[in-house]
């Protein structure tokens, strides 16, 4: 804008000094402005100062129009210069917001650190804490919906025709063929009157229920008069179950809390009776001394079998062979006869220990300070070991010996055996079990967790994971009900 108007201003110029020239070649001025009267001229004279007055003319237009220009254009300067001014306070303006901003900004970032430090007081928790327990309560809300999947998934699974058609024929075929394992499985405990039965169940099952969880025996109780069937493949279990059934019955107040006290007290009995049945065998034998824990394992040995054939008879039976067969080949008789009775106490802890029982039986020789010829013979009779001496070689020789006589040994009933302990050793690796009984001849594997470790939705889980393991590791007729139990108790005394 300056430049055009000191354009402008130029050109103005111009045209009054061209005026001016123009004049002093035409005369002298009057005062007012007329020139002076000249002689008279010839007609060029006359055509100049026709041409000279038309340039005045021409020359007072231009003035005018650079007058109405000159004056528009300090108009527009003057609005160019109201509107830079206007630009700068707005831009002043603009720049006060945007400090303004600015301090809003520092003032809410020092706000919301002052919120999170006066949420983390309230809450007693650091971000990080807090954070952590975000992430667990969404931990706990997506083990909740796996948990209803599972359920749903399960329930739609439930509706196969095929598959349950197929395990219905499996489960029935099962049974039948399971009738020869009856008679060492299966206790009977006899009743004075079957209105006894009614009280073993209990309100709404209440008593049979607590029976079966304490004791990890199936309480059968059907049409046969006069009788309760305990079954189960644990001897101890099942002894411990009758028992119990039987003290209940004797004093006849039956109810949970008497159950439980009751089982506590058989259980101790049974204790006792078998330390005293170790005992018996060691004395029948005559093989001296035995250490107190080892007599105990002799005692349990009662309550199993060994395809079909009592664990306890067929060692007392074996020491004695060991001792004929030691006194004609001129062997160690004692040595030979307590490791015959003791080769296989690991059996009492197989469900305890892993590895072979002959190797679990050698080191619990050892561990109780049981000689090394002792050991090496007990550990050594299924060629786990290779056997070093003759006294090792005499008890294989008489283990099979005792069980190899007509009608001592069923190999069908200790695989039915061997697969419970396989299906509980399964459900009992997980974290949270506290107790696992196979029951109903293996048809259905019952397992206590801890409430404390596992939840509602963690039951449900555990309950599917330990049916595929089932599925993928083991081989079985038909199917198995794995059955989660789960239970809180409160207990208080009033003084």
């Amino acid at each position: 804008m300056e430049i055009l108007l000191a354009a402008l201003v130029a050109a103005a110029v111009s045209g009054a000094v061209a005026l001016v020239a123009l004049r002093a070649r035409s005369g002298p001025a009057m005062a007012d402005g007329s020139q002076a009267a000249q002689p008279h001229l010839p007609a060029s004279d006359a055509a100049a100062r026709k041409a000279q007055g038309q340039t005045d003319t021409d020359l007072d237009f231009r003035r005018k129009e650079f007058a109405q220009l000159e004056e528009r254009l300090r108009e527009r300067e003057s609005a160019l210069d109201m509107r830079i001014a206007e630009q700068g306070d707005h831009e002043r303006a603009l720049m006060e917001r945007e400090r303004e901003a600015a301090q809003l900004r520092i003032d809410l970032d020092a706000t919301r650190r002052d919120h999170m430090l006066q949420l983390e007081r309230a809450a007693g928790l650091s971000t990080g804490e807090a954070r952590q327990a975000l992430l667990k309560e969404l931990e706990e809300d997506l083990r909740h919906e796996r948990a209803r999947l599972i359920r749903q998934i399960e329930d739609e699974t439930r509706h196969d025709a095929e598959r349950r058609a197929r395990s219905i024929l499996a489960a029935t075929m099962q049974r039948v063929a399971g009738g020869h394992s009856s008679e060492t499985t299966v206790t009977t405990v006899h009743l004075d009157s079957d209105e006894l039965k009614g009280r073993i169940i209990g309100r709404e099952g209440r008593n049979i229920r607590t029976l079966e969880n304490l004791t990890g025996i199936d309480v059968i109780i059907d049409d046969t008069p006069g009788a309760v069937l305990l079954s189960g493949f644990d001897g101890v279990r099942r002894e411990v179950a009758r028992l119990t059934l039987e003290k209940l019955l004797e004093d006849g107040r039956i109810h949970p809390a008497r159950i439980e006290e009751v089982y506590t007290q058989a259980r101790s009995d049974l204790d006792r009776r078998i330390v005293e049945l170790g005992e018996q065998a060691i004395l029948e034998v005559n093989v001296g001394t035995v250490h107190p824990e080892l007599t105990t394992l002799l005692g349990r040995l009662r309550f199993r079998t060994s395809y079909g054939q009592n664990v306890l008879d067929h060692s007392i039976e074996c020491a004695r062979l060991a001792t004929l067969v030691a006194n004609e080949l001129g062997a160690n008789p004692k040595t030979a006869a307590r490791a015959a009775l003791m080769h296989d106490i690991g059996k009492a802890v197989s469900h305890e220990v892993e590895g072979p029982h002959a190797l679990v039986g050698g080191e619990l020789a050892r561990r109780y300070k049981e000689s090394e010829a002792v050991a090496h013979a007990m550990e050594s009779h299924h060629n786990e070991v290779e056997p070093q001496t003759v006294e090792a070689v005499i008890v294989q020789i008489v283990d099979a010996l005792s069980g190899a006589r007509p009608g001592a040994r069923g190999e069908s009933l200790e695989h039915y055996v061997a697969r419970l302990h396989d299906l509980e050793g399964v459900a009992a690796r997980h974290p949270g079990v506290e107790k696992v009984y196979a029951m109903h001849a293996g048809r259905e594997l019952r397992v206590i967790v801890k409430p404390t470790e596992i939840d509602d939705d963690g039951a449900t889980i555990l309950s599917r994971d330990i049916a595929r393991e089932v599925e993928r590791e083991l081989d079985y007729p038909g199917q198995i009900k794995v059955t989660v139990i789960r239970e809180s108790r409160a207990t208080d005394y009033a003084r």
